[in-house]
């Protein structure tokens, strides 16, 4: 029960903090600076906490991940797309471009049908 407490802490933190990113950088021109350079942050501190051995000696499990699936998690969910893209390139280049594909043309197909099934207009 305490993993399940602590990872709840983590992803409260990361829920804030990429709040308090979408408060200092507000959209460009409509371009979402924020969610790139939350996106951007958690690919490398995730990449970064889930390949350095000495941090995993560090931290106690409770910690790695209230740290990995709480905070990282909670901040993006585009950093763990990233990091399993990279390892899955390691397994095999055809399933790597398979999942890239699913991934993006998935996404925008399900966000279209959220859009839709909401009511809303996509404007061309």
């Amino acid at each position: 029960m305490q993993i399940y407490l602590a990872v709840g802490i983590g992803g409260m933190a990361g829920a804030l903090a990429r709040y308090g990113i979408s408060v200092l950088f507000a959209s460009v021109s409509g371009f979402p600076i924020a969610t790139l350079i939350a996106n951007l942050i958690g690919c490398f501190l995730l990449s970064y906490l889930l390949n350095q051995p000495r941090i995993k000696k560090i931290l106690s499990e409770k910690v790695y991940t209230a740290l990995s699936t709480g905070l990282i998690g909670s901040f993006t969910t585009f950093s763990t797309f990233a990091v399993e893209t990279i390892a899955l390139w390691h397994v095999s280049a055809s399933l790597t471009f398979t999942y890239v594909l699913i991934s993006i043309a998935g996404g925008l197909l399900f966000a279209y049908a959220g859009f839709q099934t909401a009511g809303k207009q996509v404007n061309r």
